[in-house]
């Protein structure tokens, strides 16, 4: 994942998003609501065909994305929309409901009717993970799982977009298109893979770019002013770029709406994607808003279980008209906070500008080359996984490397929640692998002690680990309600996980903020594993001594 970057906070009062906040802050929103249309136009009409839905769909999601996230969340610089993370469940709901890519359009439709049902109930399901405080349930899930997770879907947004980007169709599963991308490249169509090469290199080299004039205009919006001239510029008899290749919009809004088919929620099939857009939906989403706020220069807190309702409301309505599941997407939230937005109706400028575009211009959109928008899908599946990615897990430790890799191959060659599975169950056989006992998977072994005024013990046993991490949080929680410093002692742990070593750190800093102090102690005699400050700790040599002291490694 990329390196995020922090500012720091700036003096004044903190933005706040009410309606005296809004008037306040007007020109700023307004103006990162522009530029964030911009970027979020292509993005999500290439999302919405590459899911399997019309291209509208993906506008849909962002105009009701953009309205749920001001009124009803307080996540104050997130951007809700479609995103390339979810691509993966919808091409694979719409497929198993019948889709045929065109062949059959009467079967597409109805197939894209099933999966609208499925959205409905799947934002339903999300509405009560927020009513019930589901929120936390993130937290769960170990670092390596969802990065491998991740990385799975970067690679088969590749493997899935490339032939189109080519010019060329094609079907099947994501190791077999990785393994046909020679002969795509020998049957090119040299006119649409022109168009799609120039547009990932355009996106490719624009960090690069120095020209203040020209950084300014959003890498997309580049690419589309590339494309779209050149596509109708300089048509050659032999390759046109007909229909076939470009976006196909409705001239109006009203004739593109659709309304769900509920007839296959309770099928085996609806069922299951139910489970995954709500599950794999809600941990994309509360991952999302967690690392905008270590972005947002005001440090500002979301309260996760009501962004997490606001988005099942919003995927809920946006199923109901046609439209393509939403979170908070990453991507352009970074994009919103790079363009100087303060407040939380900057979403929704930039969905009102999308709904202007489309009512106004619609006949425009029908000019954008499908291989553009293709580069553009290539190019955020690439940032995912990168091979940089790869080298951070490693060097966070190889065990790591080894759950990441599992969890990447089981979502290539099965699905993604048995992906996710499968990196879970890997993780578990590591850390018994190293020593935890079985005992400490199911419940957190702890003592506790006031030491001082001021100050209370917490001392873990056995194993400090992702699936009693909740339990722990819930502890520190409490006794952080009651004083102001807590000693963490963890000598008599023999290991404790990358995932609860990075979530303490997390802690650590948020707590800071509050003038609190989480104490790590009883860390010297554990080996990491790696020199990564978050790498997971095993035991050397089990005394019975008294700890010593020890704190993270800078």
């Amino acid at each position: 994942m990329d390196q995020i970057q922090t500012a720091p906070a700036p003096s004044g009062p903190i933005p706040v998003g009410n309606i005296e906040g809004m008037k306040q802050h007007l020109r700023f929103d307004l103006l990162s609501g522009f530029l964030v249309f911009l970027i979020a136009l292509p993005l999500c009409l290439g999302i919405s065909l590459a899911c399997g839905y019309p291209a509208i769909a993906g506008i849909f999601t962002a105009i009701i994305g953009g309205i749920v996230g001001a009124t009803m969340s307080n996540s104050e610089l997130t951007i809700k929309g479609p995103a390339a993370g979810l691509i993966v469940i919808a091409i694979g709901c719409v497929t198993e409901f019948g889709f045929t890519g065109g062949t059959n359009p009467d079967a597409d439709y109805q197939a894209y009717r099933l999966a609208l049902g499925v959205g409905v109930a799947a934002g339903i399901v999300q509405i009560l993970f927020g009513v019930l405080r589901a929120g936390i349930l993130a937290e769960l899930v170990p670092t390596s799982v969802i990065h491998g997770m991740l990385a799975a879907i970067g690679i088969i947004i590749i493997a899935k977009q490339f032939p189109i980007m080519m010019g060329l169709s094609a079907k099947g599963e994501p190791l077999e298109l990785l393994m046909e991308i020679p002969r795509f490249i020998a049957e090119l169509n040299p006119k649409i893979a022109f168009i799609g090469v120039l547009s990932l290199a355009v996106l490719a080299t624009y960090p690069f770019i120095k020209l203040k004039a020209l950084k300014a205009i959003p890498a997309p919006l580049i690419v589309l002013m590339i494309a779209i001239p050149y596509a109708y510029t300089f048509n050659h008899h032999e390759y046109q770029v007909g229909p076939n290749y470009l976006v196909n919009v409705p001239l109006s809004m009203s004739s593109a709406i659709a309304f769900p088919d509920f007839s296959g929620v309770f099928t085996g099939i609806g069922i299951k994607y139910v489970i995954s857009f709500a599950l794999i939906g809600s941990l994309e989403c509360l991952l999302s808003a967690k690392a905008v706020e270590t972005f947002d220069p005001w440090k500002r807190k979301a309260n996760l279980d009501r962004d997490l309702t606001a988005v099942g409301i919003g995927n809920t309505a946006a199923a109901c008209i046609g439209g393509l599941p939403m979170i908070s997407e990453i991507v352009r939230s970074k994009a919103n906070v790079d363009n100087g937005a303060r407040t939380r109706f900057a979403n929704l400028y930039h969905g009102m500008f999308l709904l202007l575009f489309v009512a106004l211009l619609p006949g425009l959109l029908n000019k954008i080359p499908l291989a553009a928008l293709a580069a553009m899908l290539i190019f955020t599946g690439f940032r995912l996984a990168a091979p940089a990615e790869f080298m951070h897990v490693y060097h966070v430790g190889k065990e790591q490397l080894l759950i990441f890799l599992s969890t990447v191959v089981g979502v290539l060659a099965i699905d993604l929640l048995v992906g996710i599975a499968i990196g879970i169950l890997v993780n578990i056989l590591v850390h018994i692998a190293n020593g935890a006992p079985l005992a400490s998977l199911f419940r957190l072994h702890h003592e506790e002690e006031p030491v001082q005024e001021g100050t209370l013990r917490l001392s873990v046993k056995h194993a400090a680990i992702f699936p009693t991490w909740l339990a722990l949080r819930k502890k520190l929680h409490e006794h952080f309600g009651k004083y102001p410093n807590v000693d963490l002692d963890l000598s008599q742990t023999r290991l404790v996980d990358h995932t609860v070593m990075s979530r303490l750190q997390e802690m650590q800093t948020d707590l800071a903020a509050k003038n609190q102090t989480l104490t790590i102690s009883g860390l010297d005699d554990h080996q990491p594993l790696s020199h990564h400050k978050a790498a997971a700790r095993k035991k050397k040599v089990v005394t019975s001594g008294p700890p010593n002291g020890s704190s993270f490694p800078q």
